[in-house]
């Protein structure tokens, strides 16, 4: 069974996505999954083009960093002839209304005058994604639940137009995992994204600046460590993300920290030494041009071979070549 998960280079990977998805596909992931890093969705929106390539090496290099095999990782634009390809004949199968009712399309472009076209379509180059590795389960958020039922119905309509080609995937909910959320701001989740990088832990940061963003951290005035999200949410969080650190429950810590002090300090203990060899072999990577492009061509030719004969049956089914 192959699973596919992925990952935008919108910004430098933060401490949420290594506990809540990176850290757990190199300890579940198998050889059959494909986890890539998807630069084709960053360009929705206006992006720099020397940073998104940049951001792509350096989420290449983290996930290898992290230990998810080498084997399953690859560039989405690396296979862009394929996945232009596909994505074209999936559009000629979609509706502009399947399209333009996808909740994500409808969020981004409301109010705005004008929007990339790409913020209409690339739910179905999600589906070319998707489709073309032959994904059985894409574990997802809510927010993605309606992608992954777009891919399904492009994939049964095209089997049942012009013959069986496309794996049936469905969409999963993702393992629970750590809710990590902004230091400055605990009613958001952290993001790699944000505007303000003041409450957001990268995995590249240096460990005294680890240590001076959790001394920071928002908590509140009630000068008690316990384990309550509704009523302290800063709390709460510095307590989950020491808790994901250190695989012990959030509620028997607050009962051996005396204050927020102690609390914020055993929390950035934690992350430094959870991040430490992560960072360091990241860097390694990144200082290693040569390694991290062989790694990353590997990644490529693999997933180029599980996908070609996918992608030449629905060409050829379709009427071209």
């Amino acid at each position: 069974m192959i699973r596919l998960s992925a990952i935008t280079p919108s910004g430098p990977v933060q401490l949420g996505n290594y506990l809540g998805a990176i850290r757990r596909w190199a300890a579940e992931g198998t050889e059959e999954d494909v986890y890539f890093i998807s630069d084709l969705h960053a360009m929705t929106t206006s992006h720099n083009p020397s940073r998104l390539r940049s951001l792509t090496r350096e989420q290449l290099a983290v996930l290898i960093a992290a230990g998810v095999d080498p084997r399953s990782v690859a560039v989405q634009s690396d296979l862009v002839r394929e996945l232009g390809a596909l994505t074209w004949v999936l559009e000629c199968t979609c509706t502009y209304g399947e399209a333009a009712r996808m909740i994500q399309f409808k969020e981004k472009s409301a109010g705005r005058s004008s929007v990339r076209l790409s913020l209409l379509t690339y739910p179905v180059l999600m589906a070319a994604d998707i489709l073309l590795q032959g994904a059985h389960e894409v574990p997802v958020g809510d927010d993605q639940r309606q992608h992954v039922e777009l891919a399904r119905v492009l994939a049964r309509r095209f089997n049942g137009t012009y013959g069986e080609v496309f794996v049936m995937p469905r969409s999963v909910v993702a393992p629970t995992a750590a809710r990590v959320r902004d230091l400055a701001d605990p009613s958001r989740k952290m993001a790699k994204s944000a505007k303000d990088a003041a409450g957001t832990v990268f995995v590249l940061d240096p460990p005294d600046l680890v240590r001076r963003k959790i001394r920071r951290a928002v908590t509140d005035d009630l000068g008690v460590v316990r384990y309550a999200p509704e009523e302290q949410p800063g709390v709460a969080n510095l307590l989950e993300i020491l808790a994901a650190c250190t695989g012990k429950d959030p509620e028997g810590l607050a009962g051996s920290v005396q204050d927020y002090a102690e609390l914020k300090e055993a929390a950035a203990d934690a992350v430094i030494e959870e991040l430490r060899p992560v960072r360091e072999v990241t860097q390694g990577l990144l200082d290693d041009p040569a390694e991290l492009d062989r790694a990353r061509a590997h990644g490529a030719e693999r997933s180029r071979e599980r996908c070609t004969h996918r992608l030449d049956a629905a060409l050829r089914m379709s009427g071209l070549g």
